[in-house]
C-alpha cells in the first residue's frame, strides 16, 4: 500500500511537471501577433473583394455584387463576443449617425459579418443585431458558410485565433470602395471618429468627380466638410465655401479676360 501510494504520488509529480509547461506554452502558441495581424490586413489594401453570397438575419441571400457602386463599410464579429465586439460595434453605431447627418445613408452602406462560422447562424446574428440596437436601414448583418467566411476573411486580411471562451483577434473596421476595392482599415474599438470618416468621405466623394451638379456639390463637401474637435461632429465651413466661390469667380474672371484680349488680338492682326 505504502509502495503505491508512493509510486502515485512519484507518477503525480511527474504528470505535473510535464503538462504545466505545456500548459503553460500554450497560450503563447494560440496568441495573436498584433503587428502581425496589422501587416497582413495591410498587405490588402487595393485588393478586391470576391463575389461572395452570405446570408442576412432573415435568411435571405446577400451578394456582396449588391453593394457595388457605393462604399461600404465591414465590421468583423462573433456572435458570443462579450467584450470586444459589442464595444466596437456601439461606436460603429456612434459613427454612423454622425455619417448620416453629414453624407446621408444612402450614399454609403454598412455590414456586420460573423467570422465564427460553426457558431455564428442566422438566428445568433439576428439576436446579436436585436441587442446592439442596429436599427439603420443601409445596415446589414449576415453570416455564412465556412468556406464564403474563409475567402472573405483572407481578401479582407483579417486573422484572429481561438483561444479559451473565444477568439483572439484585431478590432478592424475596413472601408470598401464603389468598385468594392479595399481602401483603408480602422483599428481599434474606439477610434477617432476622424480616423474613419475622413477615408469615408473620400470614398463617397471620390477623388475624381464627375461633370454634374451632384458632383460639383460633391467637391465642394469633399473641400469644405471639416471635424469640430470641440463638437465632436463634422460642419460646413461657410469660410471654405465662400473662399471656394470667390476662388472660382476670380478664375472666371481671369478666363473672360484673356479670352477677351485674345479676341481683341485676333482682330487687329486681321485688320
Amino acid at each position: 500500500m505504502i509502495c503505491n501510494r508512493s509510486t502515485a504520488i512519484i507518477v503525480a509529480a511527474v504528470l505535473a511537471l510535464v503538462i504545466a509547461p505545456a500548459a503553460a506554452a500554450e497560450p503563447a502558441m494560440t496568441r495573436l501577433d498584433p503587428a502581425a495581424a496589422m501587416a497582413t490586413a495591410e498587405r490588402a489594401l487595393g485588393r478586391n473583394l470576391g463575389n461572395y453570397t452570405l446570408i442576412d438575419t432573415k435568411g435571405t441571400p446577400l451578394s456582396l455584387q449588391e453593394f457595388r457602386g457605393k462604399p461600404l463599410l465591414i465590421s468583423l464579429v462573433y456572435s458570443t463576443c462579450s467584450s470586444a465586439c459589442p464595444a466596437t460595434t456601439q461606436h460603429l453605431i456612434d459613427v454612423v449617425t454622425e455619417a448620416d447627418r453629414v453624407f446621408g445613408l444612402d450614399r454609403f452602406a454598412v455590414l456586420t459579418v460573423g467570422f465564427d462560422a460553426r457558431n455564428d447562424t442566422v438566428p445568433r446574428m439576428a439576436q446579436f443585431a436585436a441587442v446592439q440596437g442596429i436599427k439603420f436601414a443601409n445596415w446589414w448583418v449576415a453570416s455564412g458558410d465556412a468556406a464564403t467566411i474563409e475567402a472573405l476573411l483572407n481578401d479582407l486580411g483579417f486573422s484572429y485565433r481561438a483561444v479559451a471562451g473565444g477568439f483572439d483577434h484585431p478590432t478592424q473596421t475596413t472601408i470598401i470602395d464603389r468598385d468594392l476595392k479595399i481602401y483603408r482599415h480602422v483599428y481599434g474599438e474606439d477610434f477617432p471618429v476622424p480616423m474613419l470618416m475622413e477615408p469615408l468621405k473620400d470614398a463617397i466623394y471620390g477623388i475624381t468627380t464627375p461633370f454634374s451638379l451632384r458632383g460639383i456639390i460633391d467637391r465642394i463637401k469633399f473641400i469644405c466638410t471639416t471635424y469640430d474637435p470641440g463638437a465632436r461632429r463634422y460642419r460646413i465651413d461657410f469660410g471654405l465655401v465662400f473662399g471656394a466661390v470667390i476662388a472660382a469667380f476670380s478664375l472666371l474672371a481671369m478666363a473672360g479676360l484673356i479670352l477677351r484680349e485674345w479676341i481683341r488680338s485676333t482682330k487687329a492682326r486681321a485688320v
